[in-house]
């Protein structure tokens, strides 16, 4: 049973930043592509980054040249570092195996002020 468990969220004025970690537990992590979703009230769950089990890592259009994915395989982490946020950031962000998915966890909550 794999668990996630994100974490690193809080409120932010623009132009701060904030690094969310997520630790997967009971998972083959080394060789798993892994990614950070979002989800803004009222839209669909979107697609932030992706790190492949090699350290791969490709970037919506939207956060790219701002946030960096990261990982550790020891650690079975995942980490997003946030940079000049925006108010279109808040979001509840989430990690995840891109394919299969897994069990969704709780996520952690992102709001940045104007």
């Amino acid at each position: 049973q794999v668990q996630l468990v994100e974490s690193g969220g809080g409120l932010v004025q623009a132009g701060g930043s904030l690094r969310l970690s997520c630790a997967a537990s009971g998972s083959i992590f080394s060789i798993e592509s892994m990614a950070w979703y979002r989800q803004a009230p009222g839209k669909q769950r979107e697609l932030v980054a992706t790190i492949t089990g090699g350290g791969t890592t490709v970037y919506a259009d939207s956060v790219k040249g701002r946030f960096t994915i990261s990982r550790d395989n020891a650690k079975k982490t995942v980490s997003l570092q946030m940079n000049s946020l925006k108010p279109e950031d808040t979001a509840v962000y989430y990690c995840n195996r891109i394919s299969p998915k897994y069990v969704w966890g709780q996520g952690t909550q992102v709001t940045v002020s104007s």
